[in-house]
């Protein structure tokens, strides 16, 4: 055992720090424990730039954790608590901040079910945000009905290859990826690994390759893509554009321990964008 690191992470809170990384000004909404992972995650978030002003504290449950052994194969098998994670929905949400946001980013939108994300996303459409969500949980056709109310509020999905074939029963990534447009979301990102990443929308398909690097650790690699491909639509770059920009931030993450490994802002990931060697599409 080399090293132990405790960091921020998840969906939401791993997103919003490279967010912050990269120029953009990042709020995280959410509920966490009153225990001292809380105090100690809610340190970490701030430390990298992220406002945690509308963040709740529970006293009555704990703050989502996860231990993850990264093994040399790569494997990382998952010890997970949903912990305060599975408490929040609409009732805690700061309708006001929603509204006056350029973009929502929902994290796992299964912890509180599709009902509940629609009206979030909703009003943060209402008020002229893009939307986007990432979920957490593993590819199954039941949970993409259990979310299903929320896809059509949704203007970009951002799931990984494995759920968009579990959610959907295909047999090919981009044939998933356009029925998950069918139900509604405006344009699907899938990150395929090595491979890069899969942009399908009402307009077609294009591929956007990975980075050739040495991989130290995936842990928080779509989040990373995740905060890169909305910075980069923030900025008014187009789908190719913003996705480039995603797979540099997760290329620079995979370097290292953990969803905060590097000390990068924008002008490094473009840099590193610009210089490193690409992987040709599958």
């Amino acid at each position: 055992m080399e090293q132990i690191r405790i960091t921020a992470a998840g969906s939401a809170g791993g997103a919003a720090l490279v967010l912050a990384k990269l120029g953009a000004r990042a709020r995280s909404a959410g509920a966490v424990g009153t225990d001292a992972v809380g105090d100690m995650l809610l340190g970490l978030l701030e430390r990298d730039g992220v406002d945690t002003s509308l963040l709740v504290r529970r006293t009555d449950v704990q703050t989502s954790a996860s231990v993850l052994p990264i093994r040399p194969t790569g494997e990382r098998p998952a010890f997970h608590v949903v912990g305060a994670n599975a408490t929040y929905g609409p009732d805690d949400a700061p309708w006001e901040d929603i509204a006056d946001a350029t973009h929502l980013h929902l994290g796992g939108p299964e912890f509180m079910g599709g009902e509940a994300a629609a009206q979030i996303l909703s009003r943060a459409r209402q008020g002229g945000a893009v939307t986007s969500a990432d979920i957490l949980a593993p590819g199954d056709p039941g949970l993409l009905e259990w979310v299903a109310p929320a896809l059509p509020e949704l203007d970009y999905l951002l799931p990984n290859d494995e759920q968009v074939l579990g959610f959907t029963g295909a047999s090919d990534v981009a044939d998933g990826c356009r029925a998950l447009v069918e139900r509604g979301v405006g344009c699907v990102a899938a990150t395929c690994g090595a491979d890069g990443v899969l942009i399908v929308d009402g307009e077609g398909v294009e591929e956007v390759p990975a980075f050739d690097i040495e991989v130290v650790d995936t842990t928080g690699c779509g989040d990373a893509f995740s905060a890169g491909f909305l910075r980069g639509l923030s900025l008014g770059r187009d789908h190719s554009e913003a996705a480039t920009l995603g797979c540099a931030a997760a290329a620079l993450v995979a370097q290292g321990l953990g969803t905060d490994h590097g000390d990068y802002d924008l002008a490094r990931v473009d840099g590193f964008a610009s210089e490193a060697s690409r992987r040709a599409p599958a």
